[in-house]
């Protein structure tokens, strides 16, 4: 029986001897290897906390002693050693998910996947139980563990709690900062810079390897003799590296740095963390995707995410057919800036995944990468637009959320030219809840002035790109899906206002029966429901209303015509795009019946996308049966005649 396989929870740990865990760390990282790559999911962050994880159950007692991840795309070791080890259904539905849930263990904490809010969860929960221990003893020994990796220290949220956290010294609450370089790519700033100082200090490096490699040569006494004196070294070169002295001032505790891969100096360094009873920062370097070469060689971002993959080579083994949403947008921002010096972009650490590369590499004083600080992204894109410049801001569509306040009050209310793309909108599907673009046009429609567009295939992405960045006088917004373009979904015409219809009654149909507005990709699923009504002799227009805020004018005239109107989007129906349309023409008198088609409101769980589509009705069979059976019930007006 492997070691692994002894492990049914965290308290297994304790009887487990020093070297029975080194080989536990190396079982996990090949158990990873084996079930991540046919499955797909977050490998390399996993791999580069074995030990730390390891350790933090050894030291603390889960699930009494929370331990809060920031992210959770690092958490599928803490799955392992609380029982989970299942990992065939990875991020499917009725699988595990690639995130900490509640539902699945008492041990996960925070299910939210968007970085830097570990420390305020943190902060809330040891002041609860500090709250709570005067009336109650027991309270008063529980431990709060926040783990957040250096990229999420970028975030202005993750300085907020430190502020706050540092003002209330008298409880439990140990921070764990897991330094290995990078967020989703390397991290950038000058907290980055100031912890690749300590990472990278020769003193530090040369002393601590030496040292070891010393003491080493006379066997167990002398590994005794090391990791006795080991704490001293690290006091003294933290006077002399003054690497403390970014937290001095904020009145915390600072331990390390530590190496994130020697499970005793780990450890040893928590143990003294949470005998301290007050705040306590331990730095821990780790190397993210180690002990797997491939991911360890990937530059780009060390196997942070990958789909399916050959455990041998780490070659994929998934190969999509067809180019993606983010390739098309990757190269036609590019066309654009290259012939207007005005256009700049932004990014908050995925510069590669929102398609923002080859402009940097191009134009490298054009792109800026502000950390995990969308906030700060868009105010400072409002600054830009003031000096003159147009910035575009790349985001995935469920980060911009957290920027609502700077869209609306600094960009907006201003006036600023500034165009936001938003990939990975609407259903994503295996990463769950948080991940899920579904909230961006029911929440961004309510900014005034915006206006949002929605590409339905590559030349409406390109076309619309262009329209976007030309508009100084207002927010302009482009979204679009995970995944492949697809096939071109040609218009029949355009009307003056801009309006493709994609489909329409021949003149033997007669009366017009349905208008189906397709948002963006939506137009191909309200294509293939149009052709199945028109067996059925109704008659259905098909239309793409390109901007889908403001409605142009000409939608609504089209839906005086139309005894129906139905729209689909991806995003949440509540407040979605049909909601303003069913508006629209109420301002305008018109009574043309409205049904809305998309999301329901509620989080989406881990699944693939078609299986959540379907579970929100959205699928051509569906919409077209329950069209059918409205027209022919005559629950809807009678038809008007044809204008």
């Amino acid at each position: 029986m492997s070691i692994l396989d002894r492990v049914a929870g965290p308290r297994d740990l304790d009887a487990l001897s020093a070297e029975e865990c080194r080989l536990l760390a190396a079982e996990i990282r090949e158990f990873l290897i084996a079930e991540v790559s046919k499955t797909g999911g977050h490998l390399g962050p996993n791999l580069g906390v074995v030990e730390l994880t390891i350790a933090l159950h050894r030291v603390f007692r889960s699930p009494r002693d929370p331990i809060v991840f920031d992210t959770g795309h690092q958490s599928y070791v803490h799955k392992l050693l609380t029982g989970r080890k299942d990992f065939s259904g990875l991020r499917s539905r009725g699988g595990l998910a690639g995130y900490p849930q509640r539902a699945e263990s008492e041990h996960d904490i925070v299910e939210s996947s968007h970085a830097s809010s570990s420390l305020s969860w943190a902060d809330g929960i040891s002041r609860a139980f500090a709250r709570r221990a005067l009336e109650d003893q027991a309270q008063a020994q529980r431990h709060v563990v926040a783990v957040v990796g250096d990229g999420a220290l970028t975030g202005g949220m993750t300085w907020e709690a430190l502020n706050n956290i540092t003002d209330d010294n008298d409880r439990n609450l140990v921070i764990v900062v897991n330094d290995n370089g990078r967020s989703y790519a390397p991290t950038i700033g000058g907290m980055a810079r100031f912890l690749n100082t300590v990472r990278s200090k020769d003193a530090y490096r040369d002393l601590q390897e030496g040292s070891e490699k010393l003491f080493s040569r006379f066997g167990r006494p002398g590994r005794t003799l090391y990791r006795g004196t080991r704490g001293a070294v690290r006091g003294f070169l933290s006077r002399a590296s003054n690497n403390d002295h970014l937290y001095s001032n904020l009145d915390i505790k600072y331990l390390g740095p530590v190496d994130g891969h020697d499970l005793e100096a780990l450890e040893e360094v928590l143990g003294q963390a949470k005998g301290y009873g007050r705040p306590t920062l331990v730095h821990v370097i780790t190397e993210k995707g180690r002990g797997y070469a491939p991911a360890e060689n990937d530059v780009a971002d060390q196997f942070h995410a990958i789909g399916q993959i050959d455990p041998g080579s780490g070659e994929p083994l998934e190969h999509t057919s067809g180019r993606s949403w983010t390739d098309v947008f990757r190269s036609r921002i590019l066309e654009l800036a290259d012939a207007d010096p005005r256009i700049v972009g932004i990014t908050a650490a995925m510069l590669a995944p929102t398609g923002l590369d080859l402009l940097a590499e191009r134009h490298p004083g054009r792109v800026i990468d502000v950390g995990i600080a969308e906030q700060h992204a868009v105010t400072s894109a409002a600054g830009l637009a003031y000096g003159g410049l147009h910035p575009v801001v790349a985001v995935y569509a469920t980060f911009m959320n957290r920027a609502f306040d700077q869209l609306l009050m600094d960009v907006a209310l201003h006036r600023a030219g500034v165009t936001f793309v938003l990939d990975r909108a609407g259903i994503t599907g295996p990463d769950g809840a948080s991940h899920n673009g579904v909230w961006d046009l029911a929440t961004l429609q309510l900014v005034p002035g915006i206006r949002i567009a929605a590409p339905r295939d590559e030349e409406a992405l390109r076309e619309l790109l262009a329209e976007a960045v030309v508009i100084e006088d207002a927010p302009t917004v482009l979204r679009y899906p995970k995944g492949a373009v697809g096939e071109p979904i040609p218009a029949l015409r355009r009307t003056a206002d801009g309006v493709d219809v994609l489909r329409e009654p021949g003149d033997d149909e007669g009366a017009r029966d349905v208008l189906f507005v397709a948002v963006g990709p939506m137009g191909r699923l309200a294509g293939e429901a149009a052709e199945l009504l028109a067996e059925r002799g109704i008659a259905c227009t098909v239309v793409d209303p390109r901007w889908v805020v403001p409605v142009p004018e000409s939608l609504v005239a089209l839906a005086q015509e139309h005894r129906l109107l139905i729209s689909i989007e991806d995003g949440i129906r509540v407040g979605g795009i049909g909601t303003r349309i069913r508006q629209a023409l109420r301002d305008a008198g018109v009574d043309t019946a409205v049904d809305e088609r998309g999301i329901l409101d509620a989080f989406p769980a881990h699944a693939s996308r078609g299986q959540l589509l379907a579970d929100a009705g959205l699928t051509a069979e569906r919409i077209a049966a329950d069209v059918a059976a409205q027209v022919r019930g005559e629950r809807i007006p009678i038809a008007r005649p044809r204008a």
